[in-house]
């Protein structure tokens, strides 16, 4: 993700999966017994540690109210939401398999067609370049010449641009030349496609159908380091496979309602983040949606580990540049309701916000944040950040909130409003008017 504050190197933990070769040590055995045994008791310590820090927290009986004003139908949507189904889909995502799913990857191509095909079974509308038969927004980058041991990679005449190793290129098929400088003498680039993933779930509203809110995560990751020993792949299972399989649990639940929310809901999975948000610059600039008729957008970063560099974070999310918009009351309300505290966090929430998918969006002037549980954990940009780490249960947990917080801004006729009293908005108001002609 780009979430690029550097973690504390000294911390980051590198666990291989890799089975261990030799006899266990009867010493082993024991440590292992002890810390199954003393597992349970961790995590408990751990839920009243984090039930410490957070914000104001609910009484039973008022979590009971809250929980009992969600209509039943919604309800069971949300219920729907299933730690073991984020598992199923995590473990693959984050899987060896995909090598850590660096953009461009033979990696990140297989992620693009599971979830394309999580979106077709959930019955969303395929919402790619070609409506209805595509779930794919494929752009189509020409490739450089090598160049001080990496490839320019371009598209649209040079608008955005990213570097890639050869060696990637050449796992997909594509031969590069080594130039002494970038010149191509003539000839015709290579060229790579790279695709957003695009589903749409169509509101029911006769007026409202025709704006959207988009949920969205990245799905490319940073790839396999180049060298070293023992374990060198990046999975990216938090960062942000957490965030992607979300995206696919946030439709599979919400596409069950009989009644549609009445603004259309448009899931989409960005390639290239780590690039620089690629895939959602390059939306930014294409719009599978008109951006006007765009009311919000929340993207997911890390969401599913709770070991926040800070201390445990459970039920408890927070908001990139919460009070950027109206939307952070939406949200700590749905969380009331789910049980989960929806707060601002005082250092990370404004200098974080742009450094995820959600800039992209709010830029051209739409409402726009990413909403995570933990900003920094300890296998960040690391070999270690594997999907055994997730807790799965605050997973779904968060998920719920996050469904109830969409459903709740698609079911409401005013659309979300930047915050024009903070001054940090300026820039965002001002595109906001352009986009609508004000």
């Amino acid at each position: 993700m780009s979430f690029r504050e550097k973690p504390d190197r000294m911390n980051a933990t590198r666990i291989a999966r890799r089975p261990m070769s030799g006899a266990v040590t009867r010493g082993f055995l024991i440590l292992a017994l002890m810390t199954a045994c003393l597992a349970p008791q961790g995590l408990s310590q751990q839920r009243k540690q984090a039930a410490q820090q957070g914000g104001r927290r609910q009484s039973k009986a008022q979590a009971r109210k809250d929980a009992s004003a969600i209509p039943p139908e919604i309800r069971a949507a949300l219920d729907r939401i299933s730690a073991d189904s984020l598992r199923g889909h995590l473990s693959f995502i984050a899987s060896d398999l995909l090598e850590g799913r660096n953009t461009p990857s033979r990696g990140l191509e297989i992620a693009a067609e599971y979830i394309a095909a999580q979106f077709r079974r959930a019955g969303l509308e395929p919402a790619g370049d070609a409506k209805g038969e595509s779930y794919f927004q494929t752009s189509e980058w020409s490739v450089g010449p090598v160049v001080n041991n990496f490839v320019e990679l371009s598209v649209d005449d040079g608008k955005q641009k990213m570097r890639a190793r050869p060696n990637q290129l050449a796992a997909l098929g594509v031969n590069v030349e080594q130039k002494p400088d970038a010149s191509t003498n003539g000839s015709e680039k290579p060229a790579i496609k790279l695709s957003n993933v695009v589903g749409l779930l169509r509101g029911s509203d006769p007026v409202l159908k025709d704006s959207y809110v988009i949920v969205s995560a990245h799905y490319d990751h940073i790839g396999v380091r180049p060298t070293g020993e023992g374990d060198r792949i990046n999975n990216g299972a938090n960062d942000d496979g957490s965030g992607t399989v979300s995206v696919i649990e946030l439709a599979s639940a919400l596409a069950t309602l009989k009644q549609k929310p009445k603004r259309s809901i448009v899931f989409i999975a960005w390639f290239g983040e780590e690039k620089g948000l690629q895939g959602s610059r390059y939306y930014g600039r294409h719009p599978v949606f008109p951006l006007e008729k765009t009311v919000a957008m929340v993207n997911l970063e890390h969401m599913g580990r709770t070991d926040d560099s800070e201390g445990p974070k459970l039920d408890s999310a927070t908001l990139t540049g919460f009070d950027y918009t109206d939307l952070g009351p939406i949200f700590h309300g749905a969380g009331a309701k789910t049980g989960v505290d929806v707060y601002k966090h005082e250092k990370n929430s404004d200098a974080f916000f742009p450094r995820s998918d959600n800039q992209a969006l709010a830029d051209a002037g739409i409402p726009a944040h990413t909403l995570c549980v933990a900003f920094i954990f300890p296998d960040y940009h690391n070999v270690g950040d594997h999907w055994e780490k997730v807790d799965y249960t605050n997973l779904a947990k968060v998920n719920r909130m996050v469904a109830l917080s969409l459903l709740t801004i698609a079911d409401n006729a005013e659309a979300p409003k930047w915050n024009e009293a903070n001054p940090k908005t300026e820039k965002y108001v001002k595109a906001w008017k352009q986009l609508h002609n004000k």
